[in-house]
């Protein structure tokens, strides 16, 4: 036997292949697990909580309606990559971008606790026999965090993109929201709109997307979706919100990843809900620098940028500019810096 092959035969039955191959399997498994929360949420729910009995959900229909003179008009809801652990913690970057926003936008009220990856909205060590394995990940800086928590929360971005298992999951993220909102604020009752804007990086874009039905649907909003960054499969929420604003850097190369594995995006796709909307002027890519997807020169990092600035100011300054902040500002294909077409 040539001794090439005996070196391969004894690296694959050493022990660290072994442990890869351990790692592999647990992870498919873990994948094929993942749906299990959302079903059995689904089961515990009644038609009256889902709102099939009414045309809105009981987190609603218990709702008083407030004063109509109120200032506060204005919803800013914020769902996170799928790094994040849990909806109390987000970068100090991404909690800088959002108050920074909302202190230039008074009349907007910032809803940040909704975890896109989570069914009944909470942290990963809330999973009592992974808890210590999420406190660990949760401490660690290294592959730990980087490799458990990413991979986890990319399960819930499979189930929310699946055909199968994307309507229920998106229904309760959508609960979810409508119960922060009402935390935050309580929602105005009333013939006047109020303005929603959904806020989303990474995997939490497509989650976003996913609610946007049940959401035009339970609550009277003109309701604008701005990914920064975004990853998404171009079916869910393109018919449902009145606008999509996609932000994108130009060294970002996983929001690129997206636009080249689900079908729906590819330019040829002619029908798919994305290219439709792009057609129609409801979907806007622009182009908004060199950034990276994440880290110090990510969206919210706090490197400084070639125009001298540092990244996540260069972020805040790009979304200020989009033509959302006013209910009685028209929706335009405005870009805050150039719009291009989808590659």
């Amino acid at each position: 036997m040539p001794q090439w092959i005996s070196r391969i035969i004894h690296t694959l039955s050493g022990t660290t292949f072994r442990l890869i191959l351990l790692m592999v399997g647990l992870l498919m498994l873990w994948g094929m697990l993942a749906p299990l929360s959302t079903i059995v949420w689904w089961l515990n729910q009644t038609a009256e909580s889902l709102g099939l009995e009414e045309e809105t959900p009981e987190v609603l229909r218990r709702q008083a309606a407030i004063d109509p003179t109120s200032a506060i008009n204005c919803y800013i809801v914020f769902l996170p990559g799928v790094g994040n652990f849990s909806p109390e913690e987000i970068t100090p970057g991404e909690k800088y971008f959002i108050y920074q926003l909302a202190e230039r936008h008074p009349q907007c009220v910032v809803v940040r606790d909704v975890f896109p990856y989570s069914v009944i909205n909470r942290d990963l060590g809330s999973q009592e026999l992974l808890t210590p394995l999420w406190e660990a990940s949760k401490e660690s800086d290294g592959i730990l965090r980087n490799v458990l928590v990413q991979v986890r929360n990319l399960w819930r971005f499979a189930i929310s993109a699946d055909e199968r298992y994307g309507p229920v999951y998106n229904l309760s993220i959508a609960h979810t929201i409508v119960e922060r909102m009402n935390v935050a604020h309580p929602i105005a009752q009333s013939d006047r709109p109020i303005n929603l804007i959904l806020i989303s990086t990474s995997g939490g874009t497509q989650v976003a997307l996913g609610a946007t039905a049940h959401l035009n649907e339970w609550i009277n909003a003109r309701l604008t979706v701005v990914s920064i960054g975004g990853t998404f499969e171009g079916r869910a929420g393109f018919n449902d919100a009145d606008r999509v604003y996609h932000l994108q850097g130009d060294r970002d190369w996983v929001a690129d990843l997206s636009r080249i594995i689900f079908p729906a995006r590819w330019s040829w796709t002619v029908g798919s809900p994305v290219n439709q909307a792009r057609r129609q002027g409801r979907y806007t890519v622009c182009i908004i620098g060199s950034y990276e997807h994440t880290g110090a020169e990510g969206y919210f990092g706090n490197a400084i940028s070639p125009n001298g600035i540092p990244y996540v100011k260069q972020t805040i300054e790009q979304v200020d500019q989009l033509p959302i902040w006013s209910i009685n500002q028209p929706l335009t294909s405005q870009c805050p810096v150039q719009k291009i077409a989808e590659k």
